[in-house]
């Protein structure tokens, strides 16, 4: 008979004090210079002394030009091994291991964190509105990129941690490039099951090379995406085959992504066994416990009571029990449960408990989910502040600070795809945006122009339509340098003048008093919130360019014109 009391030896030669893990939550904690600080180490003190048998840190990223999240940790060389080995130090004063969840996000980069445009195995967009499309990665990235995650994990090594894991699910790019709906690649990485299977086992095999034998190696990995076309059950099975016979220390079972978020207790349908195993992924553990032979299974997700735990971990389905959300409010929760303190775990559900006209609604729907992520995320600020968890703290209280510094981008659906009704409502903005331009603002600008009323962006381009072959002017903002012009496209190629320079790049600027021509450039690479500051008439408007874009569910693009001529006087015929 196995209890949760037990110890859990593992391939590495590392021993686990019992069966219980706190599972990975991102804090959100790092400094501006990717860093931990005294706040991580106030939060995993109270957790290394919590009575767990495993604790493993949030999304620490491998690149820090890619995050996902504000606040995270990012890990590419010593240059904070001192940070990290206080970090290291004050969450094994208590005893317990700890591991450091080391992750890439792909095209789930987050844009609030991110000035780079997102990269992934294909160029395919979340099903999200409003997250920049990615680019495809090249073969020199993806090696780039494995060999990140083994430096990553000999720092964490020389940091004092004891192990580290891999994230492999929740649609990060270790899980992107095991989709069939995200990797649609035709090379070595990419096609078959096996192939797309091939960038977590370089990284397995990266981290091995990097590491003393005795360093432990996880994974958290999908169950499913549970979307239709997606990563399956049956290839999960064969990517644990393939991870057991790397003899990797213990798999997390998870499953979905923020498209599709079963991680977050939303999947599809919830058997009667489930309701009462608590669990979200037994039945699925139950199935690949054979398959990784000696390898250790841990389930996380939906566990609270003692009995279900203790039952799981009985009967052999897992062998390790996670928890999450609970150890944000009870840091102390597994040595509460295993000393008898308590018999199940009660987190407040979080919910702004709207009236249910109200709460059938949609985007208010969408933002009681991301409510409750960000309430809990509260919590552990608070812990790491110095305080205690606040049970009692009122989800209008972190709707408040949502809304403060989200805006309305705390209402939109961010964790669920973008049905077709949220399409057509894009598709009429775009036209209400494009006739409020047509017939309100160019008019007004021209009208301002023609009486000397101008501002100091304000110009007009010249374009050739695509059909008629005729010029085509629009008032746009321009920012002029010696050798050219800088404008924002904020439309991208949904705008008439961006799909005019595709096909005829040569086009006519006004500057001041005169016309200049050029050669315009499309530049969807280029860091767009970045240009778009350098736009304000002054730096404290600067900041306001990434909201801006935001708020207007926009896809814009830099334009880079150079200029091919001598100033000539400006033509005052209209055309």
């Amino acid at each position: 008979m196995t209890t949760l009391h037990d110890p859990l030896p593992l391939a590495c030669g590392q021993a686990l004090p019992n069966r219980i893990m706190k599972s990975a939550l991102s804090e959100g904690l790092g400094t501006p210079e990717r860093a931990p600080d005294e706040r991580l180490e106030r939060l995993y003190r109270r957790w290394g002394a919590g009575g767990f048998g495993l604790v493993v840190t949030g999304n620490v990223m491998v690149d820090s030009r890619h995050l996902g999240e504000p606040g995270n940790v990012a890990i590419e060389d010593e240059r904070h091994l001192d940070a990290l080995t206080k970090w290291a130090k004050a969450a094994k004063d208590g005893g317990t291991p700890v591991w450091v969840q080391i992750n890439h996000p792909g095209r789930q980069a987050n844009p609030l964190a991110t000035r780079n445009r997102p990269v992934a195995p294909s160029a395919i967009a979340l099903t999200i509105p409003g997250l920049p499309a990615p680019r495809a990665l090249t073969e020199e990235e993806i090696l780039d990129i494995i060999a990140r995650f083994g430096t990553t994990a000999r720092v964490a090594e020389a940091a004092g941690f004891d192990g580290v894991q891999i994230h492999g699910a929740h649609g990060y790019l270790v899980s992107q490039f095991l989709s069939p709906l995200s990797n649609q690649r035709t090379d070595a990485w990419g096609g078959d099951a096996e192939r797309r299977s091939r960038f977590v086992i370089e990284v397995v095999r990266s981290i091995r090379a990097q590491v003393s034998p005795g360093f432990a190696l996880g994974i958290k990995l999908n169950s499913a995406d549970f979307q239709r076309g997606g990563f399956t059950e049956e290839e999960s099975q064969a990517v644990v085959a393939r991870l057991a016979a790397e003899a990797v220390d213990l798999i997390e079972i998870s499953g979905g992504s923020y498209e599709s978020p079963a991680m977050m207790g939303r999947p599809r349908t919830v058997g009667a066994s489930t309701k009462a195993r608590e669990a979200y992924f037994l039945d699925y553990a139950e199935t690949v416990r054979r398959i990784a032979g000696t390898t250790p299974i841990a389930v996380t997700g939906g566990f609270r009571s003692r009995a279900a735990m203790s039952e799981a971990v009985d009967s052999g389905t897992c062998d390790v029990v996670g928890l999450g959300r609970p150890a944000a409010v009870f840091p102390t929760a597994a040595g509460d449960l295993l000393t008898g303190r308590t018999e199940a775990l009660r987190p407040p559900h979080i919910t702004l408990g709207l009236p249910p006209r109200l709460a059938a609604n949609g985007n208010l729907k969408a933002f009681d989910g991301a409510l409750d992520l960000q309430w809990h995320t509260d919590q552990l600020h608070l812990i790491g502040a110095g305080a205690d968890p606040d049970p009692r703290r009122s989800p209008w209280r972190t709707a408040v600070n949502m809304i403060r510094h989200h805006g309305v981008e705390s209402f939109r659906p961010k964790r669920s795809p973008a049905s077709r009704s949220e399409a057509d409502k894009l598709a009429r903005k775009f036209r209400r945006e494009r006739a409020v331009g047509r017939y309100v603002m160019n008019p007004t600008v021209r009208a301002l122009d023609r009486i000397g009323v101008r501002t100091a962006l304000a110009a007009e381009i010249e374009t050739i339509g695509r059909k008629s072959g005729a010029p085509r002017r629009v008032p746009v903002s321009v920012l002029f340098d010696d050798e050219g012009a800088w404008m924002i496209c904020q439309h991208g190629l949904r705008s008439g003048w961006g799909r005019n320079i595709s096909a005829n790049p040569n086009i006519r600027v006004r500057q001041g008093d005169r016309w200049r021509t050029g050669v315009a450039e499309l530049l969807p690479d280029d860091d767009v919130v970045a240009r778009a500051r350098t736009f304000a008439p002054h730096p404290a408007l600067a900041p306001l360019a990434r909201t801006m874009f935001a708020a207007l569910e926009t896809t814009p693009v830099t334009v880079r014109v150079t200029f091919t001529d001598q100033d000539v006087a400006v033509r005052t015929t209209s055309r």
